[in-house]
């Protein structure tokens, strides 16, 4: 039996990955990217409330405009939210591949260490439409959600081109509309959802809390 990185020998429980996918070109600038950094600092402080979740949940934070690895993938407790800056263009294809490809490189890595975990969340938020090649993302992030790899979310910001976001998203998840700059209720919601997904079995399927920050459109 190999000896396993010390994080998962000091803490073997299954793990709930998920990847916060950040736009944070110009176009957040102002109140829109000072909501969202808040948003994310009350993530991390609903997750800690939660025992078995503090202990499940891991978090990748990463941003584009440029795309940047702010924190790769911890426990929520060692989760440090950043003050997050808008700057830049909005390279949504190359953002949501390098997600991915971080994706797939942790869940080898928990497969070399013996650990299980549940189906990973990469939640992308934006304000825009993309400014590089996204169609190849596309095509991967839905093939990689219908394969049961992932599940993938996408929250549209105002000012977003709900158009796009709609070909970009899975069809059977389609984007949701965030009420103004609500995002404090966005990331309460999606705590409440990585709570559930944690204290289920790996492979359960759990029926999430409403939405109640923000409008699907259909």
């Amino acid at each position: 039996m190999p000896v396993g990185l010390p994080e998962f020998v000091e803490n073997p429980e299954n793990r709930c990955p998920v990847i916060l996918l950040l736009d944070t070109s110009t176009s957040m600038a102002g109140p829109p990217v000072k909501a969202l950094s808040h948003g994310v600092g009350v993530f991390k402080e609903e997750v800690q409330r939660d025992t078995k979740a503090a202990l499940s949940v891991e978090v990748a934070l990463i941003t584009f405009g440029p795309v940047t690895l702010v924190e790769d993938f911890v426990t929520i407790d060692q989760f440090t939210p950043p003050e997050l800056v808008a700057d830049g263009f909005t390279p949504m294809g190359e953002a949501i591949h390098y997600a991915i490809d971080l994706l797939e490189d942790r869940k080898e890595t928990y497969k070399s260490n013996g650990i299980q975990y549940y189906r990973p969340w990469i939640f992308l938020i934006t304000d825009g439409a993309p400014t590089d090649e996204w169609q190849s993302a596309a095509q991967r992030l839905q093939a990689g959600d219908t394969d049961g790899k992932f599940c993938f979310f996408a929250v549209g910001v105002e000012g977003v081109d709900m158009e796009k976001l709609k070909q970009i998203a899975p069809p059977h998840r389609p984007p949701v509309l965030l009420n103004g700059l609500d995002f404090r209720s966005l990331f309460v919601w999606l705590s409440s959802s990585m709570k559930r997904v944690s204290s289920g079995r790996v492979g359960d399927m759990l029926a999430l809390p409403p939405v109640g920050w923000g409008k699907i459109t259909i």
